[in-house]
């Protein structure tokens, strides 16, 4: 049975909810607290969590961020705003929907449904078939060909994706920009090679806080690139 984490304020909001998905055959848990929601909502047994935007304690935003740093469940978010910067920011930040009260609750049970069905799915197939490299917050899913910093997806072009997996491929080896091109580009290098050079700097500001100080692609003066581990 599915655990559903209600994280909302207004109680008859929140029991409504519960009485519709316990209906529907789901566990159900409520916190109206937005601190309480933020810690309950990394319980391992929590499968999904429907979560109001404005919170005493601790906002919906907030609460999404530390969510998505450490876990991929579902994340349904709800507000009483129907302003689009809200639902950009919500779906920005990782929600995987965004509903806008009032609503129907046979609607917010279908969503759940989808949502716990489309999880399930990716999660059975990752668990057979996806190869992955993760070092300190940052995933790279080679057979979904994504990229994760700390549970928040980056978006690369294939080129990016192909550079970025190689070298985390072959951690602490130096390549020089020649090698990079000829194994990423399939082509001699000549009068090509500042195109490495354009790639590594748009991979590092996706993926560095600081790109002057890189965590992951390290610059070898004089020689090329290195990924460290």
């Amino acid at each position: 049975m599915s655990k559903i984490l209600i994280v909302e304020d207004e109680e008859s909001i929140a029991e409504l909810e519960k009485d519709y998905l316990e209906l529907s055959g789901f566990d159900v848990v409520i916190e109206t607290d937005g601190s309480a929601g933020e810690e309950r909502a990394m319980a391992d047994d929590v499968d999904l969590v429907i979560l109001d935007v404005m919170l005493p304690g601790t906002d919906g935003f907030e609460i999404l961020k530390s969510i998505r740093r450490s876990r991929e469940i579902p994340v349904i978010m709800v507000s009483a705003k129907k302003d689009d910067i809200d639902k950009i920011r919500g779906l920005g930040l990782g929600a995987d929907d965004y509903v806008t009260k009032p609503f129907s609750p046979s609607e917010l049970i279908a969503r759940v449904k989808a949502h716990l069905t489309r999880y399930d799915r990716l999660r059975g197939a990752a668990a057979v078939r996806n190869d992955e490299i993760e070092i300190r917050g940052l995933k790279i899913d080679r057979t979904a060909r994504r990229v994760y910093l700390n549970g928040e997806e980056k978006f690369f072009t294939n080129k990016e994706f192909d550079l970025l997996a190689f070298l985390a491929e072959h951690p602490n080896r130096v390549y020089t920009k020649e090698e990079l091109f000829k194994n990423i580009w399939g082509l001699d290098s000549v009068g090509e090679i500042a195109t490495v050079t354009v790639h590594v700097k748009k991979i590092r500001e996706k993926i560095e806080d600081d790109s002057s100080r890189p965590r992951y692609i390290e610059t070898i003066w004089g020689v090329g690139y290195r990924f460290k581990i």
